[in-house]
């Protein structure tokens, strides 16, 4: 079989300091596609791995790749009262 050629995807990655140590990133675009690494460098690299992966098994069963989305980082703040 013929194989095509390569394409490439490109999706947004958030990092979050793990409260252990080490670092836990997901894609947004990719639900329940969650990795860490003991450092930042680490982290990406599991992720790209892990991303590879998982677009991979999606193509192999002819399952839709998802497209990149637009992911945006924000905060909230909600005041709260504690009991004394």
């Amino acid at each position: 079989m013929k194989k095509s050629p390569k394409q490439s995807y490109t999706y947004s990655v958030f990092y979050e300091a793990a409260p252990e140590r080490g670092y836990v990133a997901f894609v947004p675009a990719l639900p329940g596609r969650h990795t860490q690494g003991d450092s930042l460098e680490e982290a990406e690299e599991n992720t790209k791995e892990a991303t590879e992966l998982y677009l991979e098994s999606l193509a192999a069963h002819g399952e839709r790749i998802p497209v990149k989305t637009n992911s945006f980082h924000g905060r909230v703040t909600v005041p709260l009262s504690l009991p004394a």
